[in-house]
């Protein structure tokens, strides 16, 4: 596999090479992935989103992730929980969303499932699954960056065993770069530090 090192961006500071544009990757890159992101409803999200993503690139769930807001009523878990076989309907002709079916009813069963759950227990099931900083050397190209790590399939398996759908390795290891449980910005990133710093992890 090819690895490509950091590149330049359009201000000259390099990133990861994903991160250089267009300019929802390159704002998405620079302020959110690799950040901490926690409660329950925030990392819902997320898990809702990187399982949509599958099988299509993350731009195209960015350029969309407002219209997913406004029909998942902002990912509240207690909201999308009540949602009703109108909503599926009503979602599958929202232009806003991708209308994949079999996602749609999978993030509503997901939030009854989590609904039932304790606050806080989501939050605290996914960041059970962060590894130790020190023991991710900061990737130097994108060939050393995985696509699955045994935590990401600990994850994948937790989560399905509680009845949570569309939560492949593959989906985990998504969700646990975007919302900083590992932080795989290239050593050379502008951004690797302040994401670094904010997980206890300068790489």
């Amino acid at each position: 596999m090819k690895s490509t090192p950091a590149m330049a961006g359009p201000d000259g500071l390099l990133r990861c090479p994903w991160g250089v544009g267009p300019e929802d990757y390159l704002e998405y890159h620079d302020s959110e992935w690799g950040r901490p992101v926690l409660g329950d409803d925030a990392l819902f999200e997320r898990l809702c989103l990187e399982a949509f993503q599958s099988g299509l690139s993350w731009l195209t769930i960015l350029r969309r992730r407002e219209g997913f807001r406004s029909a998942f009523a902002g990912f509240g878990i207690a909201k999308v929980a009540l949602f009703t076989d109108g909503d599926v309907a009503r979602l599958l002709g929202d232009t806003g969303i991708i209308r994949n079916r079999l996602k749609i009813e999978a993030t509503i069963a997901n939030a009854r499932i989590i609904a039932e759950w304790a606050p806080g227990e989501l939050t605290e099931l996914i960041w059970s699954y962060a590894p130790e900083p020190a023991d991710l050397p900061a990737p130097r190209g994108t060939a050393d960056i995985p696509a699955t790590t045994p935590k990401s399939v600990a994850l994948s398996s937790a989560l399905k065993k509680r009845g949570i759908r569309f939560v492949g390795p593959t989906t985990a290891y998504a969700l646990m770069q975007a919302c900083g449980l590992v932080n795989d910005h290239l050593a050379a990133c502008h951004v690797r530090r302040a994401a670094g710093a904010a997980t206890g992890a300068e790489g």
